[in-house]
């Protein structure tokens, strides 16, 4: 081997001595900025990384606040809340959410519509909001997840709160009920992304949801890698809503709707004509609120919305029909306090009043002979108030009724209420194009025609014939009467309503004449009195016409109404006010297809009336609440006359 010449030793050692001390160079450079970032990160930015680090642990919760309970007027809870178990999924820390949806249906129940459903709120919702997966869970099911938790990425076991109507479909017109917020009802405010948070739909929960809801709170959790809680650092439950006592006495609704039963569809109603108070609003059939809370099958939301009884409408406030005679005192009031009549008014009746070439013809086909106004409302005579109604014209009955309550609504504090109908001349040549005509009076006279109404506006006109005051029926009572210690006072509440003005002198023409309809020998409904001594109702009977009974169904046999189907049988109405020495109480009845108020209607009238002064508050202590849900289970009602 020939030795390497010293010279080429030399510029090898040269060239490996440079590429030395490059890659020294270079190791030294970035060992140096790597040891100056870690110095920038690790002391100069210090805080802000510590700060950054600590919110990747520690996350901030919104809490849903605990809605106000709803309750009678003696504190009887009417809707409160429950706890229960729920499985929620977060969505940011799920991973893989089909997966993840299919390992919980391995271990409860989990259909495809609840499936769906989940998946349509993680699109609408942030992604670190709970979504609620199943609710209601039994323990069973809270174990079978809370083993598998681990395996089970953004799954979490929530004890929540449902709202809960311990008087389930006797008060659901009353109370409404609360449900899930829609995708259509997001406003962009968290605490409606809330799984835990409802919303008022209907009755008190929606026209007091914003006084119910109460304010949200905050937890402060400590999570792991994974997302998994692993403590509660703190915790602030925020602010539950506001409690609102109601004006309703439960016993009486309870009783009430139980006398309502008999019906297949009906409505009472009974208000404090002092205080405008509604003590018992009953519409029956009802509905279960509880089956709303947590979101309604398309079944059974089909089935109550296509139900010819019509469970979901409350009757009292929505059901617009035509007065028939109970719209008699109004007329006769307008008649009165326009000076067209006086209490003496005489009217012979044949049987029919005839104008121009049309008859109009008075219940009692041979009619009732001559009647003062009186006779005229115990015999409920319909000539009567067909020459009342001429007289006095359509424009000054429908200023009476407005003045009166009707036509409008009442300002009762439940969302949904209809006005209904009084017609004038001007409403008939806006509405049709033609002008009100002498043929169309006769028929306002007895409450048919163009008149369409509800019950409460019923109940309203009365209250206000009987007070002399513009009343407002209303549902909330005023704040205060819970206080410890503190006597009930019936009249707690009682406001400073507007005179309207009436010659005490009509006031009593016309109650006297709904005394003889129920006190008096041949007054229309003499069969439904009150016999007990200072308990006496007096009232105004009434039917509402939408159909006769043709010639075709004469020659088959068919002459009364109860011969005919129930769809087709006339509604029967009773308005009614007790005691008649000194006024306390309004009651309107209304029974869709009842066929006539006086037989049917009347005793209704009759038996809450009595329930109600046997439970006077100024006569009684309030009911112990533990017992109130069985108040009226052992008393049935008296259906004699």
């Amino acid at each position: 081997m020939k030795p390497r010449p010293l010279a080429q030793d030399k510029s090898r050692y040269k060239v490996l001595t440079r590429r030395t001390l490059m890659l020294g160079g270079i190791q030294l450079g970035l060992v140096g900025a790597l040891t100056a970032r870690m110095y920038y990160l690790q002391v100069l930015q210090a805080d802000k990384y510590k700060v950054l680090a600590e919110e990747n642990r520690i996350n901030l919760r919104l809490l849903a606040p605990q809605r106000g309970r709803i309750l009678d007027r003696f504190g009887v809870p009417l809707a409160v809340n429950q706890q229960s178990y729920r499985v929620v999924l977060v969505a940011e820390q799920a991973g893989d959410i089909d997966s993840t949806l299919n390992a919980i249906g391995t271990l409860i129940p989990l259909g495809d519509n609840e499936r769906h459903r989940v998946l349509r709120e993680i699109k609408s919702k942030h992604s670190f909001v709970p979504i609620v997966v199943r609710e209601n869970l039994s323990w069973e099911e809270v174990a079978r997840i809370e083993v598998n938790v681990p395996e089970l990425p953004g799954v979490q076991i929530e004890v929540g709160r449902n709202r809960y109507y311990p008087f389930a479909d006797r008060t659901s017109h009353i109370t409404g009920y609360v449900a899930p917020v829609s995708e259509k009802e997001l406003t962009g405010d968290p605490l409606m992304e809330l799984p835990d948070f409802r919303i008022g739909k209907s009755g008190i929960e929606k026209s007091m949801d914003l006084e119910l809801r109460g304010t949200a709170g905050t937890s402060q959790i400590e999570v792991n890698a994974f997302g998994r809680v692993v403590r509660e650092i703190s915790r602030d439950d925020g602010q539950p809503g506001q409690e609102v006592a109601t004006t309703l006495d439960m016993a009486l609704q309870d009783f009430t709707m139980r006398r309502l039963r008999s019906e297949e569809a009906a409505t009472c109603i009974v208000m404090d004509v002092v205080t405008g108070e509604i003590l018992t609003m009953a519409s029956s059939p009802s509905y279960d609120a509880n089956s709303f809370t947590h979101g309604l099958k398309a079944s059974v939301w089909n089935a109550l919305n296509t139900d010819p009884h019509t469970p979901l409408y409350n009757k009292a406030t929505q059901g617009v029909n035509p007065p028939g005679s109970t719209f008699k005192p109004v007329v006769a009031m307008a008649a009165l306090d326009s000076g067209v009549i006086t209490p003496d008014f005489r009217v012979n009746c044949p049987g029919v009043f005839t104008l121009g070439d049309h008859e109009y013809h008075c219940w009692r086909h041979g009619g009732h002979g001559t009647l003062d106004l009186h006779g005229g409302l115990k015999n409920s005579c319909d000539v009567y108030f067909y020459e009342v109604a001429m007289r006095v014209g359509v424009d000054r009955v429908a200023a009476m009724a407005h003045r009166l309550g009707m036509g409008e609504l009442t300002g009762i504090d439940i969302p949904n209420e209809r006005p209904g109908n009084i017609p004038t001349r001007a409403w008939k040549l806006k509405k049709f194009g033609v002008r009100w005509v002498d043929g169309d009076t006769p028929s306002i006279g007895i409450g048919q025609g163009y008149i369409a109404v509800t019950p409460l506006q019923l109940v309203t006109m009365l209250s206000r014939i009987i007070s002399n005051r513009a009343l407002v029926p209303h549902l909330e009572r005023q704040p205060g009467i819970m206080e410890a210690g503190k006597p009930f006072d019936p009249d707690f509440g009682a406001k400073d309503y507007p005179s309207l003005g009436f010659n005490p002198a009509h006031i009593n023409a016309v109650l006297s004449g709904m005394n003889a309809v129920t006190n008096e020998l041949g007054g229309t409904a003499y069969g439904a009195r009150i016999t007990d001594p200072g308990m006496e109702m007096g009232g105004k009977s009434g039917t509402s016409q939408f159909r006769q009974i043709t010639a075709a169904e004469r020659e088959r046999g068919i002459k009364k109404g109860e011969q005919l189907p129930w769809k087709d049988r006339e509604h029967a109405l009773f308005i009614a006010f007790a005691p008649v020495g000194n006024p306390r109480y309004a009651c309107a009845v209304f029974i869709e297809h009842g066929i006539a108020g006086g037989k049917y209607a009347a005793p209704i009238a009759r038996d809450v009336l009595r329930e109600c002064q046997r439970r006077d508050p100024s006569r009684r202590v309030p009911p112990d609440p533990l017992i109130v849900a069985d108040a009226g289970a052992a008393s049935t009602p008296d259906k004699t006359p």
